[in-house]
């Protein structure tokens, strides 16, 4: 049999060939993708955390999908911006509380975060708590400020002015004024609009007032303003003027304080209204023996405009002086028929204008605020310029944003940064 040499030689040259691929060396391995790892500012098994920290949760290399956090008291909301979830109020202090998180890595695999801590437990001496008033579900008039008392001082107004919203239905400039570091007030610059929904939010649970001392409980109060009423008082021509909705529905003969007891001149604003009240001289200072003492029972239809005594009420005794002569001792009286009729008309936080006395109304003597000017009523104010309004609330106040005040939310150094649970 005849060979082919040709044929021979190219089945040599494919062995060759063949033989060089075989030792080749295989590419490089892709890299492998890191696991995730979660960043918070609280550590596992921390037993100090400060009560107004706001934890936070994050990742790195990945993604985390959902977060909370829980207590004995309940949970925690937490937010999600950015990859940044963060809660969205601050902590109880005494309480453990378990952070969790659970995210999906640059590798593709899921890991959950579980993490225990305990914040500072604090007593009632470190925890400042907020009194409002009005109350909710209150109606009252256009001249009745917001409240609120400390029972323990606050050092960091500023900061709790912050976290004091206050929300209008109808467009209303206010702003709050500090009368010590106990109490604040919030008023219009004019009066309230009438018929205004009002919603007040103190945000100072476990906000630092100062000198070691907390914000106790948030609180929510929402109240309205009826009717505009509003009552003018002449002490020289003995007449009590009532304007509903700025149109007058009748003039009342009263009298007033006489030259030994002036009715004090000013804006008053009615404190509360008492159907039947005993009055006893002796709560202004006058002795029991002095000629002008008095003690009266069931005095009708009592509406209090100042902490010393004066009311307006119902007056028979001095019927024939009303429209005539001021012969009281500060109040101002009138027949039992128009003080009942006054009774019906007016309500807490209606302001009544005095005009015609030389003795004017001393600051604080019962709620005063619109005795002050509008700039010095700002310059009481924590803050220089208003905050600016959160998008939610409406746009009748300068008010600051209903997020908690973002305190303490950097990381500590131990502890904080995990590769997937701890």
């Amino acid at each position: 049999m005849r060979v082919n040499s040709r044929a021979l030689s190219a089945l040599a040259g494919a062995a060759l060939v063949l033989s060089a691929c075989g030792a080749l060396t295989p590419g490089p391995a892709k890299p492998k993708r890191p696991t995730i790892e979660f960043v918070s500012n609280v550590s596992a098994g921390q037993d100090d955390v400060s009560v107004d920290t706001i934890v936070t949760v994050s990742a790195e290399h990945g993604t985390i999908d959902h977060a909370g956090i829980e207590s004995d008291k309940g949970p925690i909301a937490l937010r999600s911006q950015g990859g940044k979830w963060t809660a969205q109020s601050r902590l109880e202090p005494g309480l453990k509380y378990t952070l969790t998180a659970t995210g999906t890595g640059d590798d593709g695999k899921s890991e959950t975060l579980h993490r225990t801590f305990t914040t500072t437990a604090l007593t009632l001496n470190q925890q400042t708590y907020p009194s409002v008033s009005p109350l909710t579900s209150d109606t009252v008039g256009v001249a009745m400020p917001v409240i609120v008392r400390f029972d323990l001082p606050v050092k960091n107004r500023e900061l709790f002015e912050k976290n004091m919203i206050v929300e209008t239905s109808k467009p209303a400039e206010g702003r709050w004024a500090w009368f010590g570091d106990r109490e604040v007030h919030y008023r219009a610059k004019e009066y309230w609009p009438a018929d205004t929904d009002v919603t007040v939010k103190i945000l100072v649970n476990s906000l630092p007032a100062g000198n070691g001392i907390y914000g106790q409980q948030d609180q929510v109060v929402k109240f309205h303003v009826g009717q505009k009423v509003v009552g003018y008082v002449d002490v020289n021509t003995y007449t009590l003027t009532v304007k509903a909705d700025d149109q007058v529905i009748r003039t009342i003969p009263v009298s007033t304080g006489d030259k030994k007891h002036r009715t004090r001149q000013g804006t008053k604003v009615i404190m509360e209204k008492l159907r039947k009240v005993d009055m006893d001289a002796a709560t202004t200072g006058v002795d029991s023996d002095d000629p002008g003492y008095y003690d009266l029972e069931d005095v009708e239809y009592a509406m209090r405009l100042t902490n010393s005594g004066e009311f307006l009420h119902a007056a028979p005794w001095s019927v024939g002086a009303q429209g005539h002569a001021n012969v009281s001792h500060g109040c101002t009286g009138m027949s039992p028929a128009n003080a009942k009729w006054l009774f019906g008309e007016m309500k807490k936080g209606d302001p009544v204008e005095y005009s015609g006395s030389p003795r004017p109304i001393e600051q604080g003597n019962g709620w005063t605020d619109w005795n002050i000017s509008w700039s010095d009523w700002v310059a009481r104010s924590a803050l220089k310029t208003p905050p600016t309004p959160s998008p939610s609330a409406s746009p009748s106040v300068g008010t600051s944003s209903t997020s908690p005040t973002p305190l303490s939310t950097t990381p500590t150094p131990n502890g904080i940064r995990t590769r997937g649970a701890a």
